[in-house]
């Protein structure tokens, strides 16, 4: 392989680095209509009138819209496969507000300044209502968050709004309670992950046009174009073949973008008022109006015999979907299904969860998609479970964990036909110095070590659902378009699907043009989501490339008077192999130009039964001041298994990158809301996010296996580099100072009482 396993710079390197104008502001016109909302004070309530008069009179206001101007035709925001498991419960603008920060009225103007100050003439009278703020108490209570009639649910996720109920499901192998009955050692806990945020560098940003033949174009920061298409057909309720998606370059998403957040809102004022507007979220409206984690308790039972074999576990997800239900009928699954098969010596297990609607602010995809949350609270099981063993915990982990070749019942009853995780374990261990420093070391000068270790695997796309689809075309001279649905987001995949494309093609990266998403154009493709871009498009890619390569060998044999059979392509020329004749591809693609009765191009999709889960170790050293309490992150060492490595470069900057965004998790994110639901981390000062100087050293390496169902062998990466550093920063605390931190953030007050709690019971 030429391209395929080697350190290619990205193929969009040069304009990010010269800071060439790619992004959605970039691009908007400077006549745009200023789009922005109001939004409501309350968590719950219901609006009894809004006098708009005023600030229609303020200069330069375009446009002031409420609810009662509206479809009243409910959809979802969530970017997923059709038909959408995430309830049809929102409206652009509702009569009743279901948290702080939801949007009330839609004002447009010429101007910003005109806006904001239109914005504070918009007179609102509610009608206050309790709101369900404890999601423990949400299923069931007596208040409901969405007690609407045209409320509905597409697919049968265990939904129901006069329950609070979002989704419900429950699976199990084997008998949990008897085989947990007849374990020496059970551990039984709960844990609790709180919502994060994405954070990423652009926010939410959109802008519109009409065209001239009375079509909806939107320029969006979107992770989803062709579901965004959908989207908003549905919320203007009008055709599908009325709305164009354009995806330029996006700054970052890590899920948000996963997510309609904001393009309904000039979209809308677009459609009705035929000018083009933009809508740019600050900071503040990404922090308290947007798409965060959602929020977990899982109760976990986890029982093993007395050598330490684990054979049974048993979880209970209890999720915070918020005011509305987009991803939670989905993340909630990844709790269970992608931390349960860790352990593959199981002989039984069970995952129930419930989805519960609550008056915050609705939450959605964020990178590692609930898997991040189930493996914080099982991989904190298990290494107490390896407490009350008395046993390493990096030892109980090599007992059990799941090997190549075994199935996986918890896991769709897929087979890891590709895992190295064995080796990962083995390799993080000797990068860490697991052995020769112990999973204890007091410094002597009131600091204390400890280690910590994590195991954790995701998937690559979901498996029979995920559709990607590519088309390559011959240009004249022979050079090629690769064309996409997917949509690169800072990860890289146009540079990863152009090296897979130049060595299935026997050519240079250069001879291959790369062409963003525009929905009008690009062949389908779910979106960028679900780790699947490198898996799915990645097989799309190879399929078109083998169709292509047939045309193109054909095209030559016409050309050469001989059969197909006796030519060969070899990438640069096709040639008769027996006469020694040949045509270039250049050539060929200056014939077909002329007089030719077919087009030489290929389009190809691809969609796989399985979805062969990516392994990684993550193993934390940290230190604590005794005295206060105090943490600091060491040392980070992890290795990844995602099969072939396609790019070593930007699968190590992958790999750090959601490994500081894990340790976010773990020590510094924290969103805090005030006894009557308003968010009161609404800026980069209260939530606080780790900086390079916060993240101690950071260490990658690969042990790769083979996937048989991936291009070249690859597999995801992701999404899974956010799952480990949770629990193995939380096992590191417990091993240094015997405190076991159960609900994120890690902090050194928790830590310090922590430590007080132990005093007092000596």
């Amino acid at each position: 392989m030429k391209y395929v396993n080697q350190a290619v710079p990205k193929v969009d390197a040069k304009a990010l680095v010269t800071g060439k104008g790619v992004y959605v502001n970039d691009l908007a016109p400077s006549d745009c209509l200023i789009v922005k909302v109001v939004r409501s004070p309350y968590a719950h309530a219901l609006i009894k009138s809004i006098d708009k008069s005023k600030a229609m009179l303020v200069p330069g206001i375009e446009a002031v819209f409420t609810y009662e101007d509206c479809p009243d035709k409910r959809f979802t925001l969530a970017g997923q496969t059709y038909p959408e498991p995430s309830p049809y419960d929102r409206l652009i603008l509702d009569q009743r507000v279901r948290f702080v920060g939801d949007p009330v009225a839609i004002v447009a103007g010429k101007t910003e300044e005109a806006v904001l100050k239109a914005m504070k003439l918009v007179k609102v009278q509610y009608d206050v209502l309790e709101p369900v703020l404890d999601f423990r108490t949400a299923k069931d209570n007596e208040i409901l968050v969405h007690p609407e009639d045209n409320w509905r649910s597409l697919a049968p996720v265990g939904a129901d709004n006069k329950r609070n109920l979002c989704a419900h499901d429950e699976c199990s192998d084997g008998d949990v309670d008897a085989v947990l009955a007849s374990c020496k050692y059970v551990v039984d806990q709960t844990y609790h992950t709180k919502a994060n945020q994405q954070a990423m560098m652009e926010t939410f940003r959109t802008y519109c046009y009409m065209d001239a033949y009375g079509r909806l174009n939107v320029v969006g920061s979107t992770q989803v174009p062709f579901h965004v298409r959908r989207i908003l057909a549905n919320a203007l309720d009008i055709p599908k073949s009325k709305v164009r998606i354009i995806k330029p370059r996006i700054g970052g998403g890590f899920g948000a973008k996963q997510t309609a957040v904001g393009e309904m809102y000039p979209a809308f004022v677009t459609w009705m008022t035929g000018k083009p507007s933009k809508m740019i979220f600050t900071r503040e409206e990404s922090l308290i109006a947007s798409s965060p984690r959602h929020e977990m308790e899982i109760h976990v039972r986890v029982g093993a015999d007395e050598d330490g074999i684990i054979k049974a576990i048993d979880m209970y997800t209890l999720s915070n979907t918020g005011a509305y239900g987009e991803h939670g009928p989905t993340t909630v699954g990844l709790s269970g299904h992608k931390s349960i098969p860790l352990y593959g010596k199981a002989e039984a297990f069970r995952f129930t969860y419930d989805v519960v609607y609550t008056n915050y602010m609705s939450a959605g995809a964020y990178r590692g998609y609930g898997a991040t949350q189930g493996i914080f609270a099982l991989e904190s099981a298990v290494d107490e479970l390896a407490k009350q063993l008395d046993m390493d915990a990096v030892k109980l982990r090599e007992m059990n964990l799941v090997r190549e070749g075994q199935v996986m019942p918890a896991y769709y009853g897929e087979t890891a036909n590709s895992c190295a995780l064995d080796r990962c374990l083995a390799r993080a261990k000797e990068m860490i110095g697991w052995d020769e420093k112990g999973m204890r070391k007091d410094m002597g000068n009131g600091k204390v070590r400890g280690l910590g270790v994590a195991m954790s695997m995701q998937g690559s796309g979901i498996s029979s659902c995920d559709t990607a689809s590519v088309t390559i075309k011959v240009n004249d001279d022979g050079f090629y378009t690769l064309m996409i649905g997917a949509t690169d987001m800072g990860t890289g995949c146009d540079t990863i699907l152009s090296q897979m494309a130049a060595d299935c093609l026997d050519c240079s990266m250069d001879e291959i043009v790369v062409h963003g998403v525009d929905t009008d154009i690009s062949p389908y493709d779910c979106g960028s989501y679900a780790s699947s871009t490198t898996y799915v498009t990645g097989m799309a890619v190879m399929k078109t490339c083998e169709t292509l390569r047939k045309k193109i060998s054909e095209k030559g044999a016409k050309y050469l008077g001989c059969p197909v059979e006796d030519v060969e392509f070899d990438g640069e020329k096709v040639l008769n192999l027996k006469t020694g004749e040949s045509i270039s591809r250049k050539d060929i693609g200056n014939k077909v130009m002329c007089f030719n009765d077919d087009a030489l191009s290929a389009s190809e999709a691809f969609t796989s039964p399985v979805s062969p889960p990516p392994f990684m170790v993550g193993m934390a050293e940290v230190e604590i001041d005794k005295e206060t309490g105090a943490i600091e992150l060491i040392d980070y060492a992890a290795v990844v298994d995602c099969g072939t490595v396609v790019n070593p470069n930007l699968a190590r900057v992958q790999t750090e990158g959601g490994i500081a965004q894990g340790i976010g998790m773990a020590m510094y994110e924290d969103i805090v809301y005030s006894a009557k639901g308003k968010n009161y981390s609404n800026s980069f000062m209260q939530y606080k996010i780790p900086s390079r100087l916060d993240v101690g050293t950071i260490r990658v390496e690969f042990e790769s296996s083979y996937e048989p169902t991936g291009p070249f062998g690859a597999k995801s990466i992701g999404e899974i580099v956010i799952n480990t550093p949770s629990p193995a920063i939380a096992n590191a605390v417990d091993h240094a100072v015997g405190v076991r931190i159960r609900e994120l953030p890690i902090t050194a007050e928790k830590i310090f009482w922590g430590i007080q709690e132990q005093e007092k019971q000596k």
